[in-house]
């Protein structure tokens, strides 16, 4: 599993753990966790019940999710990542560029994967100078991407 918090070290204090889809899956399923083996920034879960590769398999691309009520305690001004996907992502001037519909980390800065009809695909670096604005009850982030980021896609 690679971790998307910035508490990793919290995943050791767990007893159960819920696989699923999502943040927003109601079906996801508990598993007892037996052990946790860091290997890098990975970590290797031994689940209760898993007894072989071809089960391991099974849960393959499954979430790790943990109840919002057991999440470590976040400051004022942070929030979780699940809560911004599907924000609508607007320019100063009120010009969309479509729907964030995934963040990926990469260790220098996180990058917003954006998807819309105007520019197609946008990755949208994550810095002071490009996010201005995080409204999360209001699902819209207010950006100002870097000169040239903006293509329309060729068709």
């Amino acid at each position: 599993m690679r971790p998307r918090t910035d508490y990793p070290e919290a995943m050791a204090q767990r007893e159960i753990i819920h696989l699923g889809s999502g943040p927003h899956d109601r079906q996801a399923q508990p598993y007892h966790l037996s052990r946790i083996r860091w290997h890098g920034r990975y970590a290797l879960l031994t689940l209760a019940g898993i007894q072989d590769r071809n089960a391991a398999d099974a849960l393959r691309g499954l979430k790790v999710l943990a109840p919002l009520a057991e999440a470590v305690p976040l400051e004022e001004d942070e929030f979780y990542l699940y809560q911004i996907l599907g924000a609508r992502v607007e320019m100063e001037n009120g010009e969309s560029l479509g729907t964030l519909v995934e963040v990926l980390e990469t260790g220098a800065n996180d990058v917003y994967v954006l998807r819309g009809s105007e520019y197609g695909e946008v990755l949208l670096p994550v810095t002071e100078e490009t996010v201005l604005e995080t409204d999360i009850e209001g699902k819209r982030v207010l950006v100002c991407p870097p000169d040239g980021l903006l293509l329309p896609p060729s068709r």
